[in-house]
């Protein structure tokens, strides 16, 4: 593994510890905080901020998938290389595991903390927010996981308007997690469910299947979509672009 390469997995890690961290770490300490707990608007928007604000951080260095979901629906868009999607994927995850194991360190450390309430795991069935369905929970993150991805290759491409990719992905990943915590807690990123999937234990790893699955799915469903609209080619999100020679 070249340098280059090593500096684009440590920059998604980091960025898919943050995501996890800020986004599970809302809903898991103050969605409900008494008086003042921000609901499930306020962790919706704290997950599109974590990556807004990545975005803009890491956006150049790794391109900002922050999410094997994504980095799967961006090779099969023709927009990233696959000897980059194994590594992409294993920082993605070992950075969301470092992020559910510290927001466990924290939040354990308040009286009445119980891991098994499910700490922002994602399920179906019993385990659903809403009590959905299997089917219904299947269908939902592969639809909202083929939007985002087809969202984020339309913001990255070449004649979409410099400088505003971040808010558009950020933005849309707000909307897909206030369609979708009733639903699953919302995943449409495997790396984030495993990391609180790990500490519940359980039930939370029985039903991880899914949200593997459904998500790889829809993210190559959304990058094909997109890539059959729009076939000029762009530029691959990747970050780190090579310098140009002076001349």
């Amino acid at each position: 593994m070249n340098n280059a390469t090593i500096q684009k997995c440590t920059a998604e890690a980091i960025g898919t510890f943050w995501l996890t961290f800020g986004g599970c770490g809302s809903a898991v300490i103050a969605a409900k905080f008494p008086e003042v707990g921000i609901g499930l608007v306020g962790v919706a928007l704290a997950f599109g901020l974590t990556v807004l604000t990545m975005a803009y951080a890491i956006g150049h260095i790794s391109g900002c998938h922050l999410n094997p979901a994504v980095t799967v629906g961006l090779w099969a868009g023709g927009r990233f290389p696959s000897r980059d999607v194994v590594p992409y994927v294993i920082a993605q995850v070992i950075g969301a595991i470092i992020a559910a194991a510290i927001l466990y360190a924290i939040a354990s450390g308040a009286p009445g903390f119980d891991v098994s309430k499910g700490f922002a795991a994602n399920g179906y069935g019993v385990h659903s927010p809403g009590q959905y369905s299997l089917f219904s929970c299947l269908l939902a993150e592969v639809v909202l996981t083929a939007m985002f991805l087809f969202v984020i290759m339309g913001s990255t491409h070449g004649k979409a308007p410099v400088g505003f990719a971040p808010i558009a992905v950020g933005l849309c990943l707000t909307l897909i997690h206030l369609v979708g915590i009733p639903i699953t807690n919302t995943s449409v990123n495997p790396a984030r469910s495993t990391g609180p999937a790990l500490f519940v234990g359980g039930w939370a790893l029985a039903q991880l299947w899914l949200f593997w699955v459904a998500p790889l799915v829809g993210g190559a469903l959304g990058g094909l979509l997109y890539r059959r609209l729009s076939e000029q080619p762009s530029a691959e999100v990747t970050g780190l672009a090579p310098s140009v020679p002076a001349e």
